[in-house]
């Protein structure tokens, strides 16, 4: 854990959400205090109070035996990728209208790496210039509360945007369009941002339903309901 200017409660919380989002722990699967504990060497309390905002997020859920992990279910995807499709492009537009030299240098330096990694066929650092591209847009649109909307969203879905972007074809999809918004975006074209931004989210969400994981998983979940 490197968050050192956080909390150790903090801290235990985002390295539970990290390992329920990612996988690590699966939908099903029971934490209990005592183990936690020994697991990341912290005492009960950071734990008690780590699990307890779990469970605000609705990631995981008391029961008698411990806390069960719920994660994300189909359901889960559709909703977010719902509330994107809408909201992430006026993200882009406000992106393209407010943002600063700066923040669209930035974007580019991220599009040049994002371009190695796909070369690379690289999907976990891929996963994670998907998510630093679309937080600079989240920043160079100047809102706050569009930032506080739309980040935990998309970190919600890092698991499947991982396993997406597993498919090189999907991979390239991606940068060209990634391109195409910053493109709209220096040219400070809010109209062409916003429409490529809801072709994309749209395009993401399809690449997520279409792959063989997401049909696996499904069926696992209802047979378990």
């Amino acid at each position: 854990m490197e968050h050192k200017m956080l909390s150790l409660a903090d801290q235990v919380f985002e390295q539970l959400e990290y390992d329920i989002l990612t996988g690590k722990y699966e939908r099903g699967d029971t934490l209990t205090e005592s183990a936690l504990c020994e697991q990341l060497g912290v005492s009960r309390t950071p734990v008690r109070e780590a699990l307890r905002r779990l469970e605000n997020e609705h990631l995981i859920e008391d029961t008698s035996r411990g806390d069960r992990v719920i994660g994300i279910s189909q359901a889960d995807i559709t909703d977010i990728f719902t509330i994107r499709q809408r909201v992430e492009p006026l993200a882009s537009r406000w992106a393209a209208e407010r943002g600063s030299a700066e923040g669209i240098a930035q974007l580019k330096e991220i599009l040049s790496l994002q371009e190695f990694y796909t070369q690379k066929q690289d999907a976990e650092n891929l996963k994670n210039m998907d998510t630093r591209f679309h937080r600079g847009i989240y920043t160079l649109s100047g809102s706050y509360s569009m930032q506080d909307t739309l980040e935990p969203l998309h970190r919600k879905l890092q698991k499947y945007r991982r396993v997406s972007l597993t498919s090189h074809e999907r991979a390239v999809a991606s940068l060209q369009e990634h391109q195409a918004i910053y493109e709209a975006i220096e040219s400070h074209d809010g109209d062409k941002a916003e429409h490529l931004t809801m072709l994309h989210v749209w395009n993401a969400w399809q690449a997520i339903q279409n792959h063989p994981s997401a049909k696996e998983e499904e069926v696992e979940t209802n047979g378990n309901a």
